[in-house]
């Protein structure tokens, strides 16, 4: 009997990203496209409308992304123990979880939305549409959270195929269902701007239903039986309490890293239009290189927490290298198209000619510096697979709140000017992947690594 070969660790690293660098594009993309329906076939208010709201979604999702990072971690590790029973148990636990958040999200928005809207200071000219936009998708949040967490939960046992074709499932659905109702198309009403509400909502539905059907039909490990759904009905509340426990410190770096994100924007805008129409095509750029070394560091995690699960902590040092190689070719290829290609890249984005310069020449300033943001997060992603959180997250935040944000301020204010923000923000990525692999270096391997489960 032949015994199958094991491919190589930086195929198996390849093999499991592409899907899932596709899926963060993917993900931004329809948002882009959802946002392009809204703004060209209904008009600016009904854009600005859902605009008001993405503050809220942005927090909300903040914390069940965190949620879902702690599971992933303890599905990997589950995973990687071949305990399927335990895979099971955390997967119901975290849905659990994602349900009962989402019903309470969904019963303060369904009554409280307009006050809500109020607090963040939504325009008079469009406060009905942006509180009927937004009642909507916070009535259809636990459906949502239950989209994030089953697509999450599938990496962590290593598929990402399934939830790229979900999420192109969502997408199609979503895109669909958008102009339809917009237009009033096949005999439906014309709802205005609460279309791309109705139509999320009929996206994730549509994957929830269908990923149903096919998981029991295909067995997968993580089909819906006996055993998931008494852990989503009787969840284990020492399990609920570790997975909070490692996910929380991910989600609330989100919120504080869009909160600054708030300020930056403020600093920006006191150099007028120009620079704020400048950091809005920046910010598309930056995100699309950003989207791989983001991947990279899930894929690091995963697959790190596979290990520690099956006894084989021996094999993370090869899978720290494989993921910091594979952020200097892919992102560092990625990074150096954008420098040779920087004006076409750009004027993707803007028609103006100096705004398409201005940013350039920002773009010059603070390209390089996502390749060690790339390598920041795969140290913290490896860390985390062993349930070591609190330390990256400490790190990341002070990089951002002592070295980005008061060196925004300060250098903005110099003759760097407009420039310095984005000096900042490099120097901050710069200095995350040097405290992160310090840490990584010199304290983490130096204790002793043992499954959470």
């Amino acid at each position: 009997m032949t015994s199958v070969p094991i491919r190589p660790l930086w195929q198996r690293f390849a093999i499991f990203l592409v899907p899932l660098m596709a899926s963060n594009i993917l993900q931004a993309l329809s948002g882009t496209i959802n946002s392009i329906y809204v703004g060209q076939m209904i008009g600016v208010e009904a854009l600005a409308a859902t605009a008001t709201f993405f503050p809220i979604m942005f927090f909300l999702m903040s914390f069940i992304i965190g949620l879902s990072a702690g599971s992933t971690v303890l599905v990997g590790q589950a995973w990687g123990a071949r305990n399927v029973d335990k895979v099971k148990q955390v997967a119901g636990t975290t849905l659990f979880a994602a349900l009962v958040l989402g019903v309470v999200v969904a019963v303060i928005g369904g009554i409280w939305a307009e006050n809500i809207l109020g607090v963040l200071g939504a325009p008079d000219n469009i406060r009905d549409l942006a509180v009927g936009y937004a009642r909507i998708v916070l009535i259809g949040m636990p459906g949502f959270f239950l989209f994030l967490v089953v697509t999450s939960v599938l990496r962590g046992v290593g598929d990402t195929i399934t939830p790229l074709f979900s999420l192109i499932m969502s997408m199609v659905v979503s895109l669909i269902v958008t102009p339809a109702l917009i237009q009033g198309w096949f005999g439906l009403p014309q709802l205005g701007v609460d279309s791309a509400a109705f139509a999320m909502i009929a996206g994730f539905l549509t994957v929830l239903i269908f990923l149903f059907i096919y998981m029991r039909a295909r067995k997968m490990p993580l089909a819906p039986d006996a055993t998931l759904l008494a852990a989503v009905v009787r969840p284990d509340i020492k399990l609920l309490g570790l997975i909070l426990k490692l996910g929380i410190p991910a989600g609330l770096q989100m919120v504080i890293s869009s909160i600054a994100g708030i300020v930056v924007v403020g600093l920006v805008n006191r150099f007028g239009s120009d620079a704020t129409a400048a950091y809005g095509a920046l910010g598309q750029v930056m995100s699309y290189v950003q989207f791989p070394a983001m991947s990279i560091g899930i894929a690091a995690s995963i697959f790190a927490a596979q290990a520690i699960g099956a006894r084989n902590v021996d094999q993370i040092g090869a899978i720290t290298r494989t993921a910091l190689g594979l952020n200097l070719v892919i992102t560092g290829s990625l990074i150096a198209l954008a420098y040779l290609f920087s004006q076409h890249v750009v004027a993707l984005f803007i028609t103006d000619p100096a705004v398409v310069e201005l940013t350039e020449t920002l773009l010059h300033v603070v390209l390089w510096s996502i390749l060690c943001f790339g390598w920041s997060v795969v140290f913290s992603g490896i860390m985390r697979a062993s349930g070591t959180v609190y330390a990256p997250m400490m790190l990341s935040l002070a990089c951002i709140l002592l070295i980005e944000l008061p060196g925004a301020i300060w250098l903005s204010q110099t003759e760097l000017g407009l420039a310095g923000i984005w000096v900042a923000y490099a120097a901050s990525f710069t200095m995350m992947m040097v405290l992160q692999a310090a840490w990584y270096q010199f304290v983490w391997k130096r204790k002793a690594i043992v499954a959470l489960i």
